[in-house]
């Protein structure tokens, strides 16, 4: 069974950074796409930051140079967020596209989400 574990998320002061951190768990053959989005309430939910085909990354234009999305292996990613903004309370969630095993159907697969609330 696969499965998107999120960590990191809390409570932040305006200005302040948090890290989360997202590991794929179970079986395993390719992994990509993987990254972050987040919904605040009643809002859509929205891409935040993304490794995409080639290991290059995309970033939401809001957060460019404040929050960096990196990886030390291909089932882990962390989100590093900095100068966080309240209007940037939300749920964050992990989301990758996984082929479980060989010769298997490719799968979108969702974190349960984190929260993360900047407020003074």
């Amino acid at each position: 069974q696969v499965q998107l574990v999120e960590s990191g998320g809390g409570l932040v002061q305006p200005g302040g950074s948090l890290r989360l951190s997202c590991a794929a768990s179970g079986s395993v053959f390719t992994i990509r796409d993987m990254g972050w989005y987040r919904q605040a309430p009643g809002k859509q939910r929205e891409l935040v930051a993304a490794f995409t085909t080639g290991d290059t990354t995309k970033y939401a234009d809001s957060v460019k140079g404040r929050f960096t999305i990196s990886r030390d292996n291909a089932r882990t990613v962390y989100l590093q967020m900095n100068s966080l903004k309240p209007d940037e309370t939300a749920v964050y969630y992990c989301n990758a596209k996984i082929r479980p095993v060989i010769g298997s159907y490719e799968y979108e697969y969702w974190g349960q989400g984190t929260q993360v609330t900047v407020s003074s």
